[in-house]
């Protein structure tokens, strides 16, 4: 059973319970409860084995859609170990080459960091001309559905701090090895039971090292950045 928690101000927030939620209530519950938001943690995201098997997985809950509806994110049981985990399923058949480039890329790299506050993914592998990424199930969901489905008046200041901080922890390790994001936006900031949050949305990442020179500008643009316009900075948009 997943943990409940109240955010700032007492607003009621309740984690993603499979056996109480349907398609058309998942953002629907709300739940008493008297725990103050728990604090960022700082610890490490586990390490899981899980395994590449279809048969493993037990889908509840399609929970959302990314990657231009090319992928269905969903609440899953993994039977083995009886774990609730995130899965991702990408129709490769359907995918562009800049798609199949970008998805290399975020598998890539996933496995490439190591840190508490950027998502992980435990297990990648392929059935058919699908691709099933394994990950950790983030109960509270992403910074944007609390904001529209709990905060439409926008969040209290210590909230935001709190999530920003976890935010801000992951961008400086990827700064420290020489990436920058360059898809940071609400939906891309997700947050665990115990409150960690960690960074998705990994496959627009861009290296500043370059035939072993660190490059100090980027002139480079991701692709499929129409989403990700309203989160951009006034002195990127003028460029």
């Amino acid at each position: 059973v997943l943990k409940d928690c109240s955010c700032i101000l007492r607003t009621p927030v309740e984690s993603i319970r499979p056996e109480e939620l349907s398609q058309s209530s998942i953002h629907e519950c709300l739940a008493d409860s008297d725990l103050a938001w728990i604090p960022p943690s700082t610890g490490k995201n586990e390490m899981v084995f899980c395994s590449s098997n279809v048969s493993h997985y037990e889908l509840q809950l399609e929970i959302g859609r990314r990657f231009n509806n090319l992928t269905s994110v969903y609440l899953a049981r993994h039977t083995p170990t009886d774990r609730q985990v995130a899965v991702r399923i990408t129709d490769l058949e359907n995918c562009s080459e800049e798609h199949l480039k970008a998805l290399q890329n975020e598998v890539v790299l996933s496995h490439f960091f190591q840190h508490p506050n950027i998502m992980t993914f435990w297990t990648v592998f392929t059935a058919g001309s699908w691709l099933w990424v394994i990950s950790p199930f983030m109960a509270y969901g992403s910074a944007r559905h609390l904001l529209k489905t709990y905060f439409p008046e926008g969040m209290s200041e210590a909230l935001i701090g709190n999530i920003l901080f976890g935010a801000i922890r992951g961008l400086n390790y990827m700064h420290q090895n020489g990436y920058i994001h360059r898809n940071i936006k609400a939906s891309h900031i997700l947050i665990s039971e115990d409150g960690l949050v960690s960074l998705s949305g990994l496959n627009n990442l861009y290296s500043l090292v370059s035939n072993g020179q660190k490059s100090k500008v980027v002139y480079d643009f991701p692709q499929f950045s129409t989403s990700v316009l309203p989160w951009l900075s006034p002195e990127l948009l003028r460029q």
